[in-house]
Formats: structure tokens, C-alpha cells, sequence
């Protein structure tokens, strides 16, 4: 549960105070409910508002073993931690990680507000528990195991009044309670949507321990919509060799109406009605690839199944899914899969190809996958731009010519490009930008299989594989009499249409592969904000746009760096993800782009569900429906 409340006017709470620093409880009502209920705790741990139990810190050995004994917690957050840092650097603000018990064990801050937070102990080693501190966001976090803020008089503490702070608890796959995530500054800097960052960022960090924690196990990634997967909103279960269910995050929790005291021993089948070994099978056969499945109650779920990985022996090997140059470019898209397999069965057949698709989308590649594939793959693949020669030398380029057949040709003369594709396959690209006046000469290329070079008498044989590819709607083009509808039909042997980038819902998985193919076993990968950002983007220049913009990022990154950030893309594409250019920001700016960005994306995760995404955030419903409403 997450907890996001108004805070008390200004004269409501400093009457409160007074009452307070008389010894006195605020009746209800005069200060938000939580507040009050953990003034009332600090009341009964003894402490005053005017001063605090001086609790002293630890020492620099116990502080050590105590982020050793969170290792895992501290690993998996820094690169959160930084990245919210990065945010707010220059807010005079700082970033936080606390212990389950609500010592502090990494602190990241401007130098500015350093020294003020230090004077009241805000620094690591230092314990901002409940019974130690009073009514604080860290420690009150800690006690209603939900995400908090308290701002300035909310604090129990007359010396903490002029912070502001947001925190959110951060839990293992297991359900234990870790620790705190934070951001504290002074209260004048108080921005509405740090709360929501914060705990956004805290189910980051979750799914960083799960991912991490789990990855030996068969794991499920399920929401109610395809493109909720991959997602901060997405589920995340960890199943054991015997089905039951031994890791979830807090929304497979939701999900499922599932407890974590449950873990280990609720199995899957109880929860969502699909066979254990038809997931694996799913898994093995359509790496990437949404299967939709019943889960307990009538909702429908969006499963992506990813297998334990197999073991190195001879036996996992054979038993390892067929894997080629069409079988690379599988990533889990539904409809990519499809057009694969239907191309699958045609390579090697006397069946030409016509892949359909804007520009960008890897026809060529797809192409070339299938030459690869087919019984010609050892002979050469020819590619020919229609669109890219110019009409008087397109003829030439690929009919051939004889000796001296116009001036300026080659004395030896020149086979063209259909006869260098002799025993291999043609690839005709952006076919539709092909001249009319050539579309008869092709077309009877096609139906005679021999070419005759210009300036030349005698035909030459031709044997080769036919796929071409277009942007341009060819049937439109036909109807219109700008193509021919007896050269569009010899062509349209097979005809598999590529979708572009926005609709598949692979991206993720498909960029993780781009970043490897750019900069192999770097272990580059975007981090969760971008990844966010990239996956609601609309990519125009869709699979071309996406590498380019991949191998920019990573000739910006910083030796050691093996995460793609904000700085490290280009302005452009920043604010067409609705960013501002990060040079640039000002505080107010980045923080309120980047909120609203999380925002979207979280209310489209949740397909459409408003309460459910103001949940997510940990924000009223009220405040999520006037930032949207800008």
C-alpha cells in the first residue's frame, strides 16, 4: 500500500505545533491523519518536540558492516540513486538510502545543503528511526511500510523544519522489508511530484533485486496489456522446478491477489490457469513473445516467459531451439514472428518475396536473413535501391551492357546486377520508385529468365531468387496506373508486411541486442527511466532511427559507464520523449518533464486505470488528473 496525502495549511499546522509543544494531541482533522498518528508515536517514545533522543552514530566499522549486510540492496539502488541525483543536482536537495531500521547508508547531495543537513544528522551512519527522530519521511515510511512525505511543521522535530522530504520503502522478491529510498531538501524547494519520483524509483529498485535474485529461475512477466510488459507496472514472478511461486514483485502481488507470506507455497496453476511445462515450451519456442492466459477471478493476463538458462551439455544443445539468421531477428514480437515463419517456408521455393514496410523497419535485413536461410546462401545476394539510381543509369545497373554500348561505357562492358546475382538472390528495393519505362523490361526478365545487356543481341540465362520491397502502398500505385498490375502480381509471390518499430512489442529486447551487436560483452543496457521513455516513443525512422541513436550513446559514454542516460542522447530525440535538452534544465523543469513523463506512461501501463496509476505513483488520483490536465 502507498500513502500520498495533503499536507495541513499553513495556520492549521502551526496551531497544531503549538498544541504539540504544549503537551497536547491536535484534534482530528486539524493535520493530516498519518501525521498525527506519528506524532503520537513519537510522543510515546519518549521524545519532545524540541529535542530529540541523541541516539549517536555508528562508527565507521559498524557502518561498514552495516552496508555490507545490505550489499545487495546498495548495489542494486546506486544507479538509481545517481540518476535521481543527476535530476536534482543543483536543488539544493539530497538523494538518500536507508536500512530497514532506518540507518543511513549512502548519501548523494549538492554541496550547498550538505553542511545544513549534516548539523541535523542527516548523513550516513546516522539512525532517522521513528522512536529516534520523531515524525520524518524515512522513518515514518519505515513505520506505515508505505510511501510518505512530511514537509517542514510535519516534521515532530523543531530542528527538521525546514526540510521536505518524500520516501518510499523499498522490499526484496521475498516481501522483507530492505530499506527507505529518499530525497530530502529544504522545504522551499518543495516540489509535488518528488514523491512520485521517488517511488517510481523505488519499484525500480525492486525489480533491479528481483531480475537479480531470480535470474537463475523460470521467471513471468504479466500484465492485462501486451505493452504494459516491460513496464514499471509490470508483474514479475519467480516460479521453482516444482511450480510454485517463489518470487513476485508488489504488482504480481496485485495482480494475483497474491501475499508474500504465501511465497513458496502457493504454485502457479492456483493462480494462473496454464500448464507449467507448456510455459517452458512457450518460452524455448517464442523467446520474447506475449502468450495470454486466465488467471484466478476471469482477468486476462499478457504472460513473456523466460526460461532458466540451460545448462552447457550436449544434451541442452540439441535440445536448443534452431537458431539462424531468420531465427536471430526473433525478439518476441507476435507479427515479426509470423512474417519469420512464413518466410521460413517459402525460402528455397521458386516463390518471389514482396516485404511491405515504412522506411527503416529492416527489409533488407529481413532479405538478406532469408537468402541466408535458403539453399542459395552460399551464392551472392545481390541489392539493388530503385529509388537511390538515377532513371538514365538504372538500366544499366541492372540489365548490364555490351562493349562500347553508349559513350562512356567500360570497354570490357558490364553483367549488371541481375546476372551478378546469378545462382544467389535479387533484392529489389523501394521496387515502387522503379520507372515505368523499366517495369515491362523486368517484367519479361521475370517471365523468360534472361536478360539481354543493353547494346547487346544475344539474351543470357538467369537463375536467381526474387525478393523485393517497397514503403509505397503497390496496390495503390496499380489502381492508379503508376504500376504495373502484371509486374506487381509476378512479384507478389508471397507478400509479408514488417511493422514498424511503435507497434512491435519487442523494443526493448530488440535495442538490448542492437547495444550488443554495437559494443560486444560491454554489458551496456538503457536504464529504467529512458527504457521507459523509449518504449512510448514513436520511432519514425523506426529500426534504422533506434541503432543510430544507440551508437551516438555509446560513443557519449564515459569510460566505465555501462548505462544509457539522458545526457547521453541527443538533444532532438530528448524533447521528442518529452524531455528538455539536459543542458539546459533548470530544476523545476527536468523534475516536472520527467514526472510527466512517468505519469503517461504509467497511466497507459495501466491501460487507462487512473486510480490504479495514481497508486503506482504514489499520488492522488486528484493531483495525477490536473498534471495531466497540464
Amino acid at each position: 500500500m502507498e500513502i500520498a496525502k495533503g499536507h495541513a495549511p499553513g495556520q492549521a499546522l502551526r496551531h497544531a505545533r503549538h498544541l504539540l509543544e504544549c503537551g497536547q494531541m491536535p484534534p482530528v482533522g486539524l493535520v493530516n491523519p498519518l501525521v498525527a498518528q506519528s506524532w503520537q508515536r513519537s510522543l510515546g517514545a519518549g521524545l519532545t518536540p524540541w529535542r530529540g533522543d541523541e541516539t549517536p552514530h555508528l562508527s565507521a566499522p559498524q557502518l561498514s558492516q552495516a552496508v555490507e549486510r545490505r550489499r545487495e540492496l546498495v548495489t542494486r539502488a546506486r544507479p538509481v540513486m545517481e540518476y535521481l541525483h543527476a535530476q536534482t543536482r543543483g536543488s539544493g536537495s539530497m538523494v538518500i538510502l536507508a536500512d530497514e531500521h532506518g540507518v543511513l547508508l549512502e548519501t548523494l547531495g549538492d554541496a550547498d545543503f550538505l553542511n545544513r543537513a549534516e548539523r541535523v544528522a542527516l548523513r550516513p551512519g546516522a539512525s532517522w528511526h521513528e522512536s529516534h527522530r520523531g515524525t520524518n519521511a524515512i522513518g515514518t515510511a519505515l513505520a506505515e511500510a508505505a510511501a510518505v512525505s512530511v514537509h517542514g511543521g510535519e516534521h515532530f522535530l523543531d530542528h527538521n523544519g525546514f526540510l521536505t522530504c518524500a520516501a518510499a520503502p523499498v522490499a526484496g522478491p521475498d516481501g522483507q522489508l530492505l530499506g527507505v529510498l529518499d530525497i530530502s531538501g529544504h522545504r522551499r524547494s518543495r516540489h509535488p511530484h518528488t514523491a512520485g519520483l521517488v517511488s517510481a524509483a523505488a519499484h525500480m529498485i525492486e525489480n533491479r533485486l528481483f531480475e537479480a535474485r531470480h535470474e537463475a529461475a523460470l521467471r513471468l512477466r504479466l500484465h492485462p496489456q501486451p505493452d504494459g510488459i516491460g513496464t514499471l507496472a509490470e508483474g514479475l514472478l519467480a516460479i521453482g522446478s516444482d511450480g510454485r511461486i517463489i518470487g513476485a514483485n508488489r504488482a504480481a502481488t496485485v495482480l494475483l491477489n497474491l501475499r508474500h507470506d504465501q511465497l513458496g507455497q502457493v504454485r502457479l496453476g492456483q493462480r494462473l490457469h496454464v500448464d507449467l511445462d507448456r510455459l517452458l515450451e512457450w518460452g524455448h519456442t517464442h523467446p520474447g513473445a506475449p502468450l495470454l492466459a486466465d488467471a484466478q477471478g476471469g482477468q486476462r493476463l499478457f504472460l513473456r516467459v523466460e526460461p532458466p538458462p540451460r545448462r552447457h551439455s550436449s544434451t541442452a544443445m540439441s535440445a536448443s531451439p534452431r537458431r539462424d539468421a531468420l531465427s536471430a531477428l526473433d525478439s518476441g514480437d507476435e507479427t515479426m514472428a509470423l512474417a519469420i515463419a512464413r518466410a521460413r517456408k517459402v525460402a528455397g521455393k521458386a516463390i518471389p518475396l514482396l516485404l511491405l514496410g515504412e522506411s527503416g523497419v529492416g527489409k533488407e535485413v529481413f532479405a538478406q536473413a532469408v537468402h541466408a536461410c535458403g539453399p542459395r546462401a552460399k551464392a551472392p545476394f545481390v541489392a539493388v535501391n530503385c529509388a537511390a539510381l538515377p532513371e538514365h543509369l538504372i538500366e544499366a545497373e541492372l540489365f548490364g551492357y555490351a562493349p562500347g554500348a553508349f559513350t562512356g561505357a567500360s570497354k570490357e562492358g558490364c553483367p549488371g546486377r541481375i546476372r551478378q546475382a546469378q545462382g544467389g538472390t535479387l533484392f529489389l528495393d523501394e521496387i515502387g520508385d522503379m520507372p515505368a519505362s523499366l517495369q515491362s523490361r523486368l517484367l519479361r526478365v521475370l517471365q523468360d529468365r534472361q536478360v539481354v545487356p543493353l547494346g547487346g543481341a544475344k539474351p543470357v540465362s538467369v537463375d536467381f531468387a526474387l525478393i523485393a520491397a517497397t514503403h509505397q502502398p503497390l496496390k495503390q500505385a496499380m489502381n492508379q496506373g503508376r504500376f504495373r498490375a502484371d509486374l506487381y502480381y509476378r512479384l507478389n509471390g508471397l507478400t509479408l508486411s514488417l511493422p514498424p518499430l511503435r507497434h512491435r512489442s519487442d523494443l526493448l529486447t530488440l535495442a538490448a541486442r542492437l547495444l550488443d551487436q554495437i559494443e560486444p560483452g560491454g554489458g551496456l543496457a538503457l536504464s529504467d527511466q529512458v527504457a521507459a521513455a523509449f518504449a512510448a516513443h514513436g520511432w519514425p525512422g523506426n529500426i534504422r532511427q533506434l541503432a543510430n541513436v544507440l551508437r551516438t550513446a555509446c560513443a557519449l559514454l564515459e569510460p566505465g559507464e555501462t548505462r544509457i542516460r539522458w545526457r547521453h542522447l541527443p538533444d532532438d530525440l530528448i524533447e521528442d520523449l518529452g524531455q528538455k535538452p539536459i543542458a539546459a534544465d533548470t530544476l523545476t523543469g527536468d523534475l516536472r518533464a520527467l514526472s510527466d513523463s512517468l505519469m503517461e506512461q504509467t497511466v497507459q501501463a495501466c491501460g487507462g486505470n487512473m486510480s490504479q496509476a495514481a497508486k503506482r505513483l504514489g499520488i492522488s488520483r486528484n493531483t495525477l488528473y490536473r498534471r495531466l490536465r497540464g
